[in-house]
């Protein structure tokens, strides 16, 4: 599930409204941050998820487990907030 970067340029200006729903403490990328993850991209599709350690290699290994785990993708990254998309695997049914 590769986005190009017409695609990547659209979910940016999307988020860009958005709050952190997601925040990753001194614990890093445990299971119930993945669940949670899982939760809410399933529920929003596209997030931003803000990582409070320290070194930015540790945050961009940080998200990218997170991205690995919940089968999501890298958008856009600045300092220590990320926005991550999974495309819905069923569209949401009111």
């Amino acid at each position: 599930m590769s986005i190009n970067n017409k695609q990547r340029k659209a979910l940016k200006a999307k988020a860009h409204h958005l709050k952190p729903v997601i925040r990753i403490g001194q614990h890093g990328v445990s299971e119930g941050v993945i669940a949670e993850t899982n939760i809410a991209l399933d529920t929003h599709e596209l997030i931003k998820v803000q990582i409070q350690q320290g070194e930015r290699a540790e945050r961009h290994s940080a998200i990218e487990a997170l991205c690995q785990q919940t089968e999501a993708e890298l958008v856009h990254a600045i300092g220590k907030v990320f926005i991550i998309y999974r495309q819905l695997k069923e569209p949401f049914k009111k």
